[in-house]
C-alpha cells in the first residue's frame, strides 16, 4: 500500500513537472516568435508604453528611420548607457561586477550594470518590477535579441522605444517634447542631456534644472565622440 502511494506521489509530481516545463517553453516560445518578428516590423507598444498609457492621459510615441536620429544621439546614448555595446554579447559580465562592488561599498544601489540591450529587452516585454524572476526572463530575451538582431537594429528599436519622460517614448517624441524639433535635429548637447535622462526620465522630465542632469551631460558631452558607432 505505502509502495503505490509513494509511487503515486511520484507520478503527481513528475506531471506537474512536465507542465511547468511545457508552461515554460511554451512562453519562451513566444517571446522568441516576437523577437524574429521585431527583427523586421517595429512593434505597435511596448510594454512599458501599455503600462504608462493607464496612468497618462497620452502617450508621445514617433518610431523613426534610423537614419533620422541625430548620430549624436546614438553616440550619446552608448555613452551614457553602455560603452561596450558592441563588444558584448548582451549582457556585460564586467559591468555587472563592477556595478555590484560599487553598490556593496556605498551600502546602496548606486550604479546599474544593464546593457541597452537588456533595457530593450525589459521596455519591449516586460516592466519596471524588481524581482529574481523578471531578471532571469529579461537575461533570456536579452539573448534572444542578440542571437537575431544585429546591433544596428537593436539600437534602433532601444532609440525608438526608450521612456524619456511622462508619457514621452522615443528620440522623435523626446526632441520634439523637450527641443521642439525632429530627432535628425540634435545638437551634441541636446542629445547629451537626452541620453543623462535616460536612467529616470519621469524624474528628470519634472526636474530639468537639476544639478546633477547637468554634471551628468557634461560626462557624456566628454565621451560621447569616442563611441563606435554598429
Amino acid at each position: 500500500m505505502g509502495n503505490r502511494r509513494s509511487f503515486s506521489l511520484t507520478s503527481s509530481l513528475v506531471r506537474l513537472g512536465l507542465i511547468v516545463f511545457g508552461l515554460f517553453c511554451f512562453v519562451q516560445c513566444f517571446y522568441f516568435v516576437q523577437v524574429l518578428w521585431f527583427r523586421f516590423v517595429d512593434p505597435e507598444q511596448s510594454a512599458f508604453m501599455a503600462e504608462q498609457a493607464k496612468q497618462v492621459p497620452m502617450i508621445k510615441h514617433h518610431p523613426v528611420a534610423y537614419q533620422r536620429i541625430a548620430v549624436h544621439l546614438k553616440r550619446a546614448v552608448i555613452a551614457a548607457e553602455d560603452q561596450r555595446f558592441d563588444k558584448h554579447d548582451g549582457i556585460d559580465w564586467d559591468a555587472i561586477e563592477k556595478a555590484w562592488m560599487q553598490n556593496r561599498d556605498k551600502g546602496r544601489v548606486v550604479r546599474g550594470g544593464s546593457t541597452i540591450t537588456q533595457q530593450l529587452a525589459k521596455n519591449l516585454f516586460l516592466s519596471g518590477e524588481r524581482s529574481y524572476w523578471r531578471k532571469a526572463q529579461e537575461a533570456l530575451i536579452t539573448l534572444m535579441i542578440e542571437a537575431v538582431m544585429d546591433k544596428q537594429r537593436i539600437l534602433h528599436l532601444y532609440l525608438n522605444y526608450a521612456e524619456w519622460g511622462e508619457g514621452v517614448f522615443g528620440a522623435q517624441a523626446a526632441a520634439q517634447h523637450y527641443f521642439g524639433i525632429p530627432a535628425s535635429q540634435l545638437n551634441a548637447y541636446q542629445a547629451a542631456r537626452l541620453a543623462a535622462m535616460l536612467p529616470r526620465p519621469r524624474h528628470y522630465d519634472k526636474h530639468r534644472d537639476s544639478a546633477f542632469l547637468a554634471s551628468r551631460t557634461e560626462f557624456v558631452l566628454r565621451w560621447m565622440q569616442q563611441m563606435q558607432l554598429p
